[in-house]
């Protein structure tokens, strides 16, 4: 067996041992989903400070800390869970920025700061919108339709890039995204919300299958696109290899993290004045 087909093979043993258990705590909901999201929150921050500071400060534990709290307070203190996060992205804040005042080198202590607030937003805010998602009415098919339109997105857009694709989306950062593969990836957002409908939640419409499907046809690929130029900026291949044959979590869930915020806003909020 060739290299590329031993990573194949491993990328699909991975997902194939993962997901099934990724799915059950989700669908068993509460403290499961919450721990499930919070360690997945806490990896992505970690992750992104070893790609960004290169090491682990007491202020980035910190921060990790926070990332992993914030999916758990949904399902913890539900009717707090907002005063919660807001609070404990204001400690964060100080905490970064009081870190690197008293014990970080002057001459890169406002970069370190950023990247400290930074890598705790990008590991918390998806994760935890995931989690008010799940908390909510129809929490469980929201969630689902989140993932099978983020993955449908990611699946459409390789197979449609590789065999149409042919004008180059944005080289300078991802030289194998294409202009092909973004519409077949938008195409496939949409067609896996109405094979949600179809399937199991015959609540939507046309429009939200529609909406949703467009935002993650236009978000998911940004969140790609973001990791991907964190990733050459700090020229690392992999966010880390946490998961065999995938590379980081950050790697694997970008786009998610990206789509999850603005699914929660369309389910919770814009989805009334349709």
């Amino acid at each position: 067996m060739n290299e590329k087909n031993r990573n194949l093979a491993l990328r699909v043993g991975s997902a194939l041992v993962l997901l099934p258990g990724v799915l059950f705590l989700l669908w068993k909901g509460g403290f499961w989903s919450g721990i499930l999201l919070g360690g997945a929150a806490a990896v992505c921050a970690g992750e992104y400070y070893r790609v960004t500071l290169k090491r682990l400060s007491p202020g980035a534990w910190i921060a990790i800390a926070a990332a992993f709290a914030m999916p758990v307070f949904p399902f913890w203190q539900p009717e707090r869970a907002g005063a919660l996060g807001l609070w404990t992205t204001a400690i964060v804040f100080l905490v970064a920025w009081a870190y690197e005042l008293l014990l970080g080198v002057l001459d890169s202590a406002v970069a370190a700061a950023a990247q400290l607030i930074t890598g705790f937003l990008f590991g918390a805010l998806g994760l935890t919108a995931i989690a008010w998602l799940r908390n909510g009415p129809d929490g469980l098919p929201w969630v689902f339709c989140t993932l099978i339109a983020t993955w449908g997105n990611d699946t459409a857009a390789y197979f449609v890039g590789r065999r149409f694709g042919k004008r180059k989306l944005f080289p300078a950062v991802s030289p194998h995204k294409t202009w092909e593969g973004f519409f077949g990836g938008m195409a496939g957002s949409i067609a896996g919300m109405f094979a949600a409908k179809a399937t199991f939640f015959a609540a939507l419409s046309f429009a939200d299958c529609l909406i949703v499907g467009l935002f993650a046809g236009i978000i998911g690929p940004i969140g790609d696109l973001s990791e991907s130029m964190l990733k050459r900026t700090y020229q690392v291949k992999d966010s880390s290899h946490v998961i065999p044959g995938h590379g980081g979590m950050l790697d694997r869930i970008d786009a998610l993290i990206f789509n999850a915020p603005a699914v929660l806003l369309y389910a919770h909020f814009l989805r009334r004045f349709l």
